[in-house]
């Protein structure tokens, strides 16, 4: 059972992954070291895990970690060359992860528009003629 006003299918079968690439792009922002190493390799593009644990307080194996997590988010393209990997950042999950706030953003937007004018309705409905929407103070 459901919550009134929740789409079954916004809630039905989703999890982090090639079926739902919000989920896998969110769930990689969620991490401040990731979101750290993202800003980093947009800047400094084809940086390698060498290169980007020189300037975090991490070692090298956690900075792969989060690399293997961001990339498997779609947000990273790796490039072998020799016998390095280079990291290069992606936009595309993100927007995509954007234009999902967006809407639903919008439908909220909708559903609080909705409601006041409801609530102005509702409120000048049961106000006899000619009273004031408040009573004077005085």
């Amino acid at each position: 059972m459901s919550s009134p006003g929740i789409d079954d299918r916004a809630v039905r079968g989703r999890s982090a992954g090639a079926d739902d690439p919000a989920s896998a792009v969110f769930g990689a922002l969620s991490d401040p070291t990731r979101r750290a190493l993202l800003a980093t390799i947009a800047e400094h593009p084809a940086a390698t895990a060498t290169e980007l644990a020189s300037q975090l307080p991490i070692s090298r194996q956690a900075v792969l970690k989060h690399l293997n997590a961001l990339t498997k988010a779609g947000l990273l393209d790796r490039t072998r060359s020799g016998r390095e990997v280079r990291y290069r950042f992606t936009p595309a999950p993100l927007s995509e992860a954007v234009d999902w706030m967006t809407a639903v953003g919008a439908e909220w937007d909708e559903r609080l528009a909705l409601l006041r004018r409801q609530f102005g309705a509702g409120e000048s409905r049961h106000r006899p003629r000619g009273q004031p929407a408040r009573p004077d103070p005085r």
